[in-house]
């Protein structure tokens, strides 16, 4: 009998973010660990890429270019129901909420650990 190796699918992630010193934090560490990366700067491709990119999560950063993070987590979800987490520089309860109330599943204050993202990553 023939020796099959069979190969698990990688998780991939879009990374949403407009900072490119975070983006490359974020996709050199996810890539290291096994993962696939997308990466949009701005809500307009991060659309375009949910539909062709067909990621498992979506790193979502609110204050981006164009589209506003909130309208752009929204519109994700009435999309799909790939797992969002919120990774932003905004630590009100508030926006927390009105994330949490548009369809993120989670939500992560910047800066934050590589480690902890992973752990929300996997939970997620």
């Amino acid at each position: 009998m023939a020796d099959q190796t069979v190969f698990a699918e990688k998780t991939r992630v879009l990374i949403v973010e407009d900072d490119p010193n975070i983006v490359d934090l974020i996709r050199s560490n996810l890539t290291v660990r096994g993962f696939d990366t997308l990466v949009s700067t701005d809500g307009l491709r991060a659309l375009h890429l949910l539909e062709s990119g067909r990621p498992d999560v979506v790193l979502l950063d609110l204050m981006l270019p164009g589209i506003d993070g909130m309208d752009l987590c929204r519109a994700i979800r009435e999309r799909s129901s790939v797992g969002i987490i919120v990774v932003s520089a905004r630590r009100g309860e508030r926006d927390k909420v009105s994330a949490l109330n548009m369809g993120a599943d989670d939500y992560m204050t910047k800066p934050f650990s590589i480690e902890e993202l992973l752990a929300r990553i996997t939970a997620t």
